[in-house]
């Protein structure tokens, strides 16, 4: 699986990484990533979403419990 958000579609972005003297090394920042129970159409499912939309409601979380009761 990749290094990716299911939901918006973040992934890692690459760059340099800039010394004091002027030194230029590539470097790699990578999202926030967290694997969640969440309900996607209708169906509850592990994936991993970034931080930011855990944090915005676009992903519906579900407890264990709640799958067991009607």
């Amino acid at each position: 699986m990749a290094r990716m958000c299911s939901i918006c579609g973040k992934k890692p972005s690459v760059g340099n990484k800039v010394s004091h003297a002027n030194n230029k090394t590539k470097r790699v920042w990578r999202p926030n990533l967290q694997k969640v129970r969440a309900r996607i159409d209708g169906l509850v499912r592990r994936v991993s979403v970034c931080t930011r939309c855990i944090r915005s409601g676009w992903v519906e979380k579900v407890a264990r419990s709640s799958i067991l009761s009607p």
